[in-house]
């Protein structure tokens, strides 16, 4: 039996169809068999399908002789807690982010939050999952255990550790967890902070009302924008269903794209750093986050995208920030895991410690490198699309990298375009220098090569 549900980071599939109770018990099998651990810590996201499957994930990790430890209805950063915080061997959550509601998933590490993908595990637990050729449970050993720990009171109290309460204003912050998960820890940190919360779509529903929990969409932003306007707020934030991510907007309702905070947060570790320290950033999008890093005395290392590599070399780098413009961050303090929690409170303690709006500390960064946004395209042959793009362009660019996809930078301007790993798609980003008619147009004769 082929499982499709095994994707290059993770589990994601259809329900029933491709991921169901049966498959989640294999998985713990499997999981069992390849990490070899003694203690695994499992949790769940707020969709309707979670619990059932975390509960055959959880006998299939017992069977196998493992002790389960259930942390219960969380976010995919709470397993990374959970894990390294407590000593765990492993960690599983049983989440599909903002894929559609009938879509559910899984996402694991191992023992101190190290990630667990394609090359480093996930294709030995697929292939042991499809075989389905385990050993009979043995009814004279004793079965793994299972117990449940509340977590969330030291989850909350690291998180404070990031911010100086007492340097904290009271901004006004209007929150929208997109009926997911993250409402449950706002309401959680709120009595340790000076804000004021104005709550949209707060409550976790995995019927998801209001849609799916993704504010990379634009038509999912308008709530957040109207309620920014309406109480005149500070600051707006955006979460997607497991809240490994948040998005950003200022007090004039913009959202902000991610490409921007990655160079905010990275100014903010090194003035706290000596110099030297090191910043690790994905190519798709790199000359604001180089300029600062530089210009702030640290140095900026460049890793392919995706949350395994950019936590590879964060440990090997032993760097203290990680940043993509797809909105992950990522913390050495945190085991160099991502969070859609940390920033936001690093922003509002830059914004209330300088006295200056995110509006105006992104504002010169973006005059300065304009960039295009993410542009997904749908193309037969991506591969052969790549190769004609770097031929028409070899002769004039300064540099060509294959890092991730092509990169070609030249004197005023430069570009990313790659593959996705999941779909017959390529993504593209555009940035000049202080240029933006440049940046359109270079993009407008990229999509029209595409084309």
């Amino acid at each position: 039996m082929l499982l499709n549900c095994f994707k290059a980071y993770d589990v994601r599939g259809q329900v029933p169809s491709e991921l169901n109770e049966d498959v989640a018990y294999r998985i713990g099998r499997a999981y069992a068999e390849v990490v070899e651990p003694r203690t695994v810590v499992v949790g769940c996201d707020i969709r309707l399908t979670s619990p059932a499957l975390k509960q055959a994930l959880s006998n299939g990790l017992r069977d196998a002789g493992v002790d389960v430890t259930d942390i219960g209805v969380c976010g995919t950063e709470q397993i990374y807690h959970a894990t390294f915080a407590k000593g765990f061997d492993g960690g599983i959550v049983v989440t599909a982010s903002h894929n559609p509601k009938d879509y559910n998933g899984m996402k694991f590490v191992r023992e101190q939050s190290k990630p667990i993908s394609g090359d480093t595990g996930l294709l030995d637990i697929k292939a042991l999952a499809e075989a389905n050729n385990f050993p009979a449970v043995d009814q004279q050993k004793k079965r793994g255990s299972l117990q449940l720990l509340d977590v969330e009171p030291e989850y909350v109290e690291h998180l404070l550790t990031y911010v100086d309460v007492s340097k904290l204003q009271p901004l006004k912050i209007v929150v929208n967890a997109g009926n997911g998960g993250a409402g449950r820890v706002i309401d959680l940190l709120e009595p340790h902070l000076p804000f004021e919360f104005i709550k949209i779509q707060h409550e976790p529903d995995g019927h998801f009302p209001n849609g799916v929990p993704n504010p990379l969409l634009v038509e999912n932003r308008a709530p957040t924008i109207a309620a920014i306007e309406k109480h005149q707020a500070d600051l707006g934030i955006a979460w997607d269903g497991d809240f490994d991510r948040c998005f950003l907007f200022d007090a004039n309702a913009r959202f902000i794209e991610g490409y921007y905070i990655v160079g905010m947060l990275a100014q903010a570790f090194l003035a706290k750093h000596d110099g030297g320290a090191r910043i690790v950033h994905d190519p798709r999008l790199t000359w604001n986050t180089v300029d600062i890093v530089e210009s702030n005395g640290g140095v900026a290392v460049q890793s392919k995208t995706g949350h395994a590599f950019i936590k590879e070399r964060m440990r090997k780098e032993d760097a203290v920030y990680g940043g993509e413009m797809s909105a992950h961050h990522y913390f050495k303090d945190f085991a160099y895991c991502d969070s859609g929690m940390i920033p936001w409170l690093l922003v509002a303690a830059l914004i209330s410690e300088q006295g200056v709006s995110l509006a105006e500390q992104v504002d010169a960064r973006i005059e300065a490198f304009p960039v295009s946004g993410e542009i997904n395209r749908r193309i037969d042959d991506p591969a052969a699309v790549l190769t004609s793009v770097e031929q028409h362009y070899a002769a004039a660019a300064k540099t060509v990298e294959h890092v991730d996809g092509l990169s070609m930078e030249f004197e005023q301007w430069r570009f990313n375009l790659r593959m996705s790993n999941t779909e017959p798609v390529v993504r593209l980003n555009v940035e000049s220098r202080a240029d933006y008619s440049l940046m359109e147009s270079k993009r407008d004769e990229l999509l029209a090569l595409m084309s």
